[in-house]
């Protein structure tokens, strides 16, 4: 269990709030997470990179030329993985790249990762209602008043609930990357440098993710 200070727009401090999230034993969370990792990297990938096979590749039929007498080494396509144009050896064919991992395994990983980042973490009031149009400029102050170096370090973002002027406001600053909480994962959370939650996405990754 882990308290912080909730900051309001103006960046002053308004109460706190508790984050109690079961995580993994400390021998074992390195494997846990770095599993989850992995696996999220792997679903990732499209698998589509495919190359063409000697006998895939169009023409060479005809053996170019006799076997003997004419002094080169002997062939019998043009389409050898030897010469220029033929086929590739062992080259990439379409496949699955994705790999299982336990529900339960899954979200003990996300809730380590997250709470191993209470040091990088500020908490702060939900600010949509101080936004009433998308305003870069105004979220980029809020965040040098809550402490937060945007666009010079990674800065992931994690509302309640998407709301419309604050995306138009954050999409367009460098590093920065705003999630919902429902869609927290593995992969930002630990790339990010700094990681700014609103009150409310910490009681909808209580909601979502403590009952395990």
């Amino acid at each position: 269990m882990a308290e912080c200070a909730i900051k309001d727009w103006q960046g002053s401090d308004k109460g706190s709030a508790t984050i109690d999230l079961r995580v993994a034993k400390e021998e074992t969370a390195k494997a846990v997470v770095h599993r989850a990792l992995v696996r999220q990297l792997a679903n990732a990938r499209q698998g589509t990179a495919s190359t063409k096979t000697r006998s895939e590749v169009r023409g060479g039929g005809r053996k170019p030329w006799r076997q003997k007498g004419t002094g080169r080494a002997r062939a019998g396509s043009t389409r050898s993985p030897l010469w220029r144009g033929g086929g590739v050896i062992f080259g990439p064919k379409p496949r699955d790249y994705s790999q299982k991992m336990n529900r339960k395994e899954r979200r003990l990983a996300l809730r380590t990762a997250f709470v191993n980042r209470m040091a990088d973490l500020i908490v702060v009031e939900d600010f949509g209602a101080n936004l009433p149009k998308p305003k870069t400029k105004d979220l980029l102050a809020a965040m040098a008043r809550w402490g937060v170096a945007a666009g010079s370090s990674r800065v992931l973002l994690i509302v309640g609930e998407r709301d419309e002027n604050v995306y138009l406001s954050a999409r367009n600053v460098e590093k920065l990357r705003i999630i919902s909480a429902s869609n927290l994962n593995v992969y930002d959370i630990l790339l990010a440098d700094q990681v700014v939650a609103t009150a409310s996405a910490i009681t909808k990754i209580h909601e979502v993710y403590a009952n395990d």
